[in-house]
């Protein structure tokens, strides 16, 4: 039996050298400011900071793969866990899952998109709102719509494909954790733009 798992040690190391690569060449690269700038006396959020906080929790999941990889084998070894040894090459089984996982990224990214511009358009007569999302894309709760939409169903659709049910621990999560990062995101920073409402 292996000492290490080999294929969580190569992921990790692969998404460790991803995030260093974002944080030290793409994001000095590709943002005209630093993390944080100082305008009038006032220091305010950089291009650089949410890509390089992203940056640095994509190297945060890639170390704790790592540590799985070298680790979770003696782990469940000790345990008496049989650990059956995989076999090469993809699966049709592999591909399927990597689609799906890719169809239910694109459907949440449109989700995440278009949600907040067609409620305001569904519901902004109902509400006496003629103001366009546009005019309101930083304003409670027309700004949170769309990240927690399209969060939602990213998370409720990875929990349940992982799982292979439905449970109502998914669902709790699903909803209160795009909503806790979203809120972790927008109410520290006056002058920051909940994703994707600096794009429209």
């Amino acid at each position: 039996m292996s000492k290490f798992d080999k294929g969580a040690l190569f992921l990790g190391l692969a998404f460790l050298l991803f995030a260093i690569l974002v944080v030290f060449v793409w994001v000095p690269l590709d943002t005209e400011s630093g993390l944080l700038q100082k305008v009038r006396r006032r220091w305010l959020i950089g291009d650089a900071l949410a890509p390089s906080v992203a940056g640095l929790m994509i190297a945060v999941g890639a170390c704790a793969q790592i540590f799985e990889g070298v680790t979770g084998a003696q782990r469940r070894q000790c345990a008496g866990q049989h650990i059956p040894t995989p076999a090469g090459g993809l699966t049709s089984a592999n591909l399927g899952f990597a689609l799906c996982a890719l169809l239910v990224l694109l459907a949440s990214f449109q989700i995440m998109r278009w949600f907040g511009p067609a409620a305001v358009a569904l519901l902004g007569e109902q509400f006496g709102i003629e103001a366009s999302y546009r005019a309101l894309r930083d304003t409670v709760p027309w700004k949170y719509l769309g990240y927690v939409a399209g969060g939602f169903v990213l998370i409720l659709a990875s929990v349940v494909a992982v799982e292979r049910r439905l449970s109502l621990r998914a669902l709790l999560l699903a909803i209160l954790a795009p909503l806790v990062i979203a809120m972790l995101y927008d109410l520290p920073f006056d002058d920051l733009l909940l994703p994707p409402n600096g794009d429209l």
